[in-house]
């Protein structure tokens, strides 16, 4: 259903890109040309969901990985194509460009080639952002009731999406950023394994993951993406070292409350207000919730610091200004009441490996515990 929708979203906008490509800039002894260049360039996305990502034959491998690049391709082509054509409206009130330089032959290849070259260097930059690890740093003051630290740095990702053919030199690079980092304590938000049930496939993760150490321990919550290919019950969490927490408390370093949610997928995840009856009133409270969809129900708790996922940012421009209006904290930081709420744009993504809004991010989170 998840697919079907996203091919109409594909195949919808890809008419009016075909029909105005045809209209403004294709000369009629190209016509037929263009007409199957573009009907083969376009069916790659809809032909690759034919294929499933266990097949292991060339072309499968080949479509799909094409199609994760046809489709943010297309994407900002359609942008720029209705750019275009809003120009054109300006144009027919301000005449800024004769009408008779528009059905000029030059112009008409000179414009192409512009709403294709600024399609490909939009991708080709996102690629770039995609794979470049970053750090983003905060610092938040808590009060420390009776907790016997005073500071904690915390290292918070997200969004991993590790399955089958995820680069693992990306994997290796974010285990030594975490390794500089030396935090306190490692927490992983959820959506770390994608669909990918073939546990043979995730053993160098599992390997690479396991290396990273956290004097207070490394903990995770299970995501949608989990749920959706059966992870929650696999053993690949141990393996990486990782302690689940569903709908759990740990008391740490007999200094502050952690608590993991289940994923809002799970019928049977408890309600926060039930959830906070597990927690330690003498110290602070830092929750990891999968999708920041609660806010201000938890914004009325004890709940001292959430830590969220989920978003992506939006992970291509434009969708970044939907999700923006779906949450009420799409990424970063912000503090509502007395509870700081932070929201990671991910480490990896899914689909596409193409980023155009946010960052593959590490999360620092340098937490002071205050005194009156």
């Amino acid at each position: 259903m998840f697919h079907t929708i996203i091919t109409l979203a594909f195949i919808i906008p890809n008419i009016y890109v075909f029909l105005r490509v045809w209209q403004l800039f294709i000369n009629n002894g190209y016509k037929v040309h263009y007409t199957l260049i573009y009907i083969l360039l376009a069916s790659i996305y809809p032909v690759s969901n034919l294929f499933s990502e266990s097949d292991s034959g060339f072309m499968a491998n080949f479509l799909i990985a094409a199609a994760n690049y046809i489709l943010p391709f297309y994407l900002y082509l359609f942008l720029f194509v209705l750019v275009f054509d809003i120009f054109l409206l300006i144009n027919r009130l301000f005449k800024i460009i004769p009408a008779e330089k528009l059905k000029n032959s030059r112009f008409k290849i000179s414009g192409l080639s512009m709403i294709l070259i600024l399609s490909i260097v939009v991708v080709v930059a996102g690629i770039l952002n995609f794979n470049i690890i970053r750090t983003s740093e905060y610092k938040i003051d808590i009060p420390a009731k009776s907790s016997a630290i005073s500071h904690l740095k915390i290292a918070f990702v997200a969004d991993f999406h590790l399955k089958k053919g995820t680069n693992i030199n990306f994997v290796v690079r974010f285990a030594k950023k975490v390794e500089m980092i030396n935090p306190d304590l490692m927490i992983f938000g959820g959506d770390i394994v994608e669909g990918d049930r073939e546990g043979e496939n995730l053993v160098p993760f599992e390997q690479v993951l396991a290396g990273i150490k956290a004097k207070y321990g490394v903990f995770a919550v299970l995501g949608n993406h989990e749920h959706y290919a059966g992870w929650d019950k696999g053993s690949f969490f141990d393996k990486a070292g990782m302690k689940v927490l569903s709908d759990t408390n740990v008391v740490l370093a007999n200094s502050f409350n952690l608590l993991g949610r289940s994923d809002s997928h799970i019928i049977t995840r408890k309600q926060i207000g039930e959830l906070l009856k597990s927690v330690k009133d003498s110290f602070p409270v830092i929750l990891i919730d999968h999708r920041p969809t609660e806010i201000d129900q938890v914004s009325r708790t004890v709940v001292d610091v959430q830590l969220s996922g989920h978003t992506h940012n939006g992970q291509l421009f434009p969708i970044n200004l939907i999700t923006r209006q779906v949450y009420k904290l799409c990424w970063g930081y912000k503090k509502i009441g007395n509870t700081h709420f932070f929201v990671t744009s991910g480490i990896r993504l899914w689909g596409p490996p193409v980023r155009t809004t946010g960052k593959s991010e590490i999360m620092v989170i340098d937490v002071s515990f205050t005194r009156k």
